[in-house]
């Protein structure tokens, strides 16, 4: 489902006379449906880059990214955006919506966005706020408002919202108490289950040790100095 090949990236400094920063070569995985695989290395080594790589935010300099059949290396924009809207999640750390949009609404978008009766995307929205633990009275508010703590479970819902075969999970347990940890691992065993391939970063050695089939070290993709 999620197949990286001869992935290599630079970064050029234009602020500090054309600086060049090698931070990827040859690197390559593969995330069969069902598997949860863990991004591992020490911080810097380009777990982060890999992950947005693999979502279009960044564009590869040579390679293939396959996400269900599309190359996102080479996609176009609307063509990636459908894939993001139908098959690939992305579960960052931070939340970014539009002010004062209801927090229900926040979580139901996804399913919205593909058609699903709003009864049914609602329905599904608050059986997740409810299972992380987002207090009733502030579904019907802007998450904009909310603690970081109770701003990242609404992200975590939303990005379980649809069923998506792809998932790329950012350090989905950071901060959460041992309660909605434990819901969040469950999430992501439940969508292991249903078929996704979940490729993530997880610096809670126990919870990767827990839903994790196996690890990537992202430091041997690291390039040779010449």
């Amino acid at each position: 489902m999620i197949t990286v090949s001869d992935l290599s990236k630079h970064f050029t400094l234009h602020n500090q006379g054309g600086t060049v920063i090698p931070v990827m070569q040859d690197a390559h995985l593969h995330v069969a449906p069902g598997e949860c695989v863990a991004l591992i290395g020490a911080s810097g080594a380009g777990k982060s880059t890999l992950m947005r790589m693999i979502y279009g935010n960044y564009l590869a300099d040579h390679g293939a990214i396959v996400v269900g059949g599309v190359d996102v290396a080479r996609a176009a924009p609307r063509d990636i955006l459908r894939l993001r809207r139908e098959t690939l999640g992305y579960v960052s750390q931070f939340l970014r919506v539009v002010p004062r949009v209801a927090t229900r609404d926040v979580v139901a978008e996804p399913l919205l966005a593909l058609g699903v009766e709003d009864a049914v995307a609602r329905a599904r929205a608050e059986d997740l706020l409810a299972r992380l633990r987002i207090p009733e009275r502030l579904w019907g508010l802007s998450p904009t408002t909310f603690s970081g703590g109770e701003q990242q479970r609404v992200n975590i819902a939303r990005g379980f919202a649809h069923t998506y075969p792809a998932l790329l999970l950012d350090e989905p347990t950071a901060s959460l108490d041992a309660a909605n940890r434990a819901t969040v691992l469950g999430l992501i065993e439940e969508a292991k289950a249903s078929g996704a391939a979940i490729l993530g970063i997880f610096h809670d050695e126990a919870a990767r040790h827990q839903v994790c089939d196996r690890e990537v070290d992202v430091t041997a993709f690291t390039p040779v100095a010449a």
